[in-house]
């Protein structure tokens, strides 16, 4: 979007050799979707014009204007454009970094642990599945509920759920903020014969005796598993939070931006994009294809000393699969109230052509026309 702008000194940071489009590895972790099909090269996917630094960002200097990374280069800026996305707290949970990927613990949350989470759905026979989710913003914040739903499908098509105990423990009150989908997920929960625990965060997990400790307001719950999906709770990239872009207040370390504008709430020469954002919008894949033109227009305006005129509605929208071949939208602002995008269409209900959406049709938008600033 800056290239067909007119701006042509760009540079970006990025380490990775691959980009992942990660929505799909909840049906990577249902055995749905091949790891293979949510990777690409990150040459592949990198802007052309575009001087790329291969490198972590070490630290961020908003006064002097200047980034440094960790292998000592240091590029002075005009304008910052700030979208690390948020990392995995793993060790945030005592006994979950050792004990994911094995001893029937699990998580979606990375491709590799996706992969463990199908190996484990496959093989299990029964007994007692508990599914978490962590206190504060998550990365698509209903994927806890996605891994439970086809994990449950699961076992219900090859006669296995009625041999599980299966626990969906979430620290707070309600399935989903908006109404109408909580009434929609409520009914699958229930549909599925799962115990919904209000109110409890995983706060440990002992691998050893199979059991999983959650703080609730009466004090600690313990319980036995043979299967656990955890989600670990999630953060600020270590560079943002100890840099002055952070919100002073924010333990997460999110960056202190306006939610509207996005820029920076203290350095005007900063924008922040994306997960890392300390926004009060849902940290999803659709938001940021919302905040993007709205990232480009300030930046520029910026740039050219005039007033900051485009506005982020904190539009966000989560595919919730709750079996093979259903979904619901469901679509929300800054009001959390439903914003529909899709016409004449009942998002709020399971449907087969939504599947076919976040199965085939998302993919194919976040590639080739997300990625190149066409959508």
């Amino acid at each position: 979007r800056l290239r067909r702008k007119g701006e042509r000194d760009l540079v970006l940071i990025e380490p990775s050799d691959t980009h992942a489009y990660q929505p799909l590895w909840t049906l990577v972790g249902s055995g749905h979707a091949a790891p293979s099909k949510t990777i690409r090269p990150m040459a592949d996917v990198m802007p052309k014009g575009v001087q790329w630094i291969q490198d972590r960002v070490g630290a961020m200097d908003p006064v002097a204007k200047t980034v440094t990374t960790e292998g000592g280069v240091t590029i002075g800026y005009d304008a910052l454009v700030v979208a690390p996305g948020i990392e995995l707290d793993w060790g945030g949970v005592p006994g979950l970094a050792e004990s994911v990927g094995k001893n029937g613990v699990v998580s979606n949350y990375s491709l590799d642990t996706a992969r463990r989470t199908w190996e484990e759905v496959e093989a299990f026979a029964g007994g007692t599945a508990v599914f978490t989710q962590p206190d504060g913003p998550i990365k698509c914040g209903g994927a806890p509920q996605k891994a439970t739903y086809m994990s449950c499908d699961h076992w219900r098509r090859h006669g296995v759920l009625d041999d599980t105990e299966v626990i969906f423990a979430m620290p707070g009150d309600s399935l989903f903020g908006l109404p109408e989908y909580k009434a929609v997920l409520e009914r699958v929960m229930e549909r599925y014969g799962v115990d919904v625990w209000y109110g409890h965060e995983l706060v440990e997990v002992r691998p050893d005796s199979g059991e999983a400790v959650f703080r609730t307001a009466d004090g600690e719950r313990t319980t036995r598993f043979d299967l656990l999906h955890a989600v670990p709770p999630q953060r600020a990239p270590g560079f943002v939070r100890s840099s002055p872009l952070a919100g002073p207040d924010d333990p997460r370390g999110y960056i202190d931006a306006d939610p509207a504008t996005l820029q920076h709430l203290r350095f005007p020469d900063v924008f922040a994009l994306g997960d890392a954002a300390g926004i009060p919008a849902a940290k999803t894949g659709a938001a940021v294809r919302k905040q993007a033109p709205v990232v480009v227009d300030n930046v520029l305006a910026h740039l050219a000393g005039e007033e900051l005129e485009a506005r982020y509605d904190g539009y966000s929208s989560c595919p919730i699969v709750t079996a093979e071949g259903k979904m619901l939208l469901a679509e929300f602002d800054y009001t959390m109230t439903q914003h529909k995008t899709i016409p004449f269409i009942d998002t709020v209900k399971e449907r087969r052509d939504m599947w076919y959406l976040k199965r085939y049709g998302l993919p194919a938008l976040y590639w080739n026309l997300m990625l190149r600033g066409l959508a």
